[in-house]
């Protein structure tokens, strides 16, 4: 039996602590049609769903938190209670499926079963069907559950972005450099000091960082609409962006992609508080950005693997360049600060100390009023080609996060071959007009690629184009890495 880790509970923890809360993540995959014949795609999914070891295996629990929760095979396990078909009403269009989505989203999963579901989606327009995956977050963070979403495509080779993931490059914690064999003595001193200079340094960064994280955590923001309690209805939508739009936008500006993304989330939600009279403020929209500290090696492990970043973002600002270039600034201030080894050190840590002591400080902490975060933003980089399921095209990969414990939105990037797409949660009373913080970001991106277009044009006839603190363009670059959360 495997246990789970102290990140991994902590999903249990929360959905617990908060009865409005389903902490399932989810997908839905848009198809090209026609739908296969019932009885085969039945058996397709069956087989594929069989192959993932987490799909066949249930949570013991202990009593009172004694032990953690392990994994264990369900003896009485039946794929029929996990595939649901169902069909959305005329016209088929995308408001339809985003509202199936929410509800089922919304509803939470068993814990006597297998924690997953796969919805069959029938009656969409121009032909077309989808797959909704939905997983508990206890099983897998998001580069994990790509890669389980794979297993469901005609070629599972896994081939995303989550294979170029910068953790595997970075270290995460108190790392002393490699002892130089060598009988020298005036070497090893040199190596001893290098050491103890490696783990001081490294060691006040985690705690500057643990303390920003502790002061986020702490520290209410603004008061808005955007925060509040959540109820058990959601609402869903989805915002696509041309991903080589992005890509100009980045070498244009010196950015990343996980910036620009951010950058047209603030201006999202910028219109939304505006839109509902309020004042955006500086410190209005706190977001808890989820960043993988998985490597390479563990890149087909089913468990979660984040740490966090809590960043801003700049809603007080109305000029689409500031706003990117304020992204940029305090995500490489985030970083520097240590904030993501805390995160990833506190984790690891965690796992060392008696499961009921961390399990007992989780269930208490959330239980506590949480106004420091307003909203969550996680990026997973996805397949870098379309992927096909029964020899029908993927036409749409669409992410859906969930939200609880006072986060009333929260939105998942995901890149698909060649498109970028934000899935948009949000509770049903705090965002009546989801639609429109959807299509905020749609415009806030292309109004930025305009932007560029024009600056580049006016670059090349040698004429001035004043931007707000803008570096020198980096030149000579393909495509920027995404940050992988």
């Amino acid at each position: 039996m495997e246990s789970l880790t102290t990140l991994d509970a902590g999903f249990l923890e929360a959905e617990d602590s908060d009865p409005h809360a389903s902490l399932a993540i989810g997908a839905v995959a848009v198809m090209e049609g026609p739908l296969p014949e019932r009885d085969s795609l039945l058996a397709f999914l069956t087989e594929r769903m069989l192959t993932i070891p987490r799909f066949r295996q249930v949570l013991r629990t202990y009593p009172f938190d004694l032990g953690a929760p392990r994994w264990i095979g369900d003896a009485n396990f039946d794929v029929s209670h996990h595939l649901h078909r169902i069909a959305v009403p005329y016209p088929g269009d995308d408001n339809t499926l985003f509202g199936l989505a929410a509800d089922v989203m919304g509803w939470r999963l068993d814990r006597d079963r297998p924690l997953w579901e796969c919805w069959i989606i029938e009656g969409l327009s121009n032909n077309r069907w989808a797959l909704l995956m939905k997983i508990h977050h206890c099983i897998a963070d998001g580069i994990a559950a790509t890669h389980l979403l794979a297993r469901l495509c005609d070629d599972d080779s896994g081939d995303s972005y989550a294979t170029e993931i910068r953790a595997s490059q970075e270290p995460v914690g108190v790392v002393a450099r490699a002892p130089i064999p060598s009988l020298d003595p005036r070497r090893w001193i040199g190596g001893v000091w290098h050491s103890s200079i490696d783990i001081a340094t490294t060691a006040a960064r985690v705690c500057g960082g643990a303390a920003e994280l502790a002061a986020g955590l702490i520290w209410p923001s603004a008061a808005s609409s955007l925060a509040g309690r959540v109820t058990s209805v959601r609402r869903y939508a989805a915002a696509e962006v041309s991903l080589e739009d992005v890509a100009k936008i980045c070498r244009t500006f010196d950015v990343t992609i996980n910036d620009v993304a951010l950058a047209a989330m603030a201006n999202g939600y910028r219109n939304v508080l505006i839109g509902r009279g309020e004042e955006p403020q500086r410190n209005s929209v706190r977001t808890l950005v989820p960043v993988s500290v998985r490597t390479n090696a563990a890149i087909d492990k089913t468990d979660n693997r984040v740490s966090v970043m809590l960043p801003y973002l700049p809603v007080d600002k109305s000029d689409p360049i500031e706003q990117l270039r304020s992204v940029h600034r305090r995500m490489m201030r985030s970083k520097a600060s240590g904030q993501r080894q805390a995160g990833s050190v506190a984790t690891s840590a965690a796992d060392m100390l008696p499961f009921p002591l961390t399990a007992w400080a989780i269930r208490g902490l959330t239980h506590l009023p949480q106004r420091g975060v307003v909203a969550v933003a996680t990026n997973v980089p996805g397949p870098r080609r379309r992927l096909r399921v029964m020899g029908r095209d993927v036409l749409r990969l669409l992410p859906i996060p969930p939200i609880a414990l006072g986060l009333r939105t929260s939105v998942a990037i995901l890149s698909y071959a060649d498109r970028l797409v934000f899935g948009v949660t949000t509770d049903f009373d705090a965002a009546p007009h989801v639609d429109e913080l959807a299509h905020s970001i749609e415009r806030a991106v292309a109004r930025l690629v305009t932007i560029g277009a024009a600056q580049r044009r006016s670059s090349r006839k040698g004429t001035l184009f004043l931007v707000p603190n803008q570096p020198a363009a980096r030149t000579g670059h393909g495509l920027p890495r995404a940050t992988a959360q």
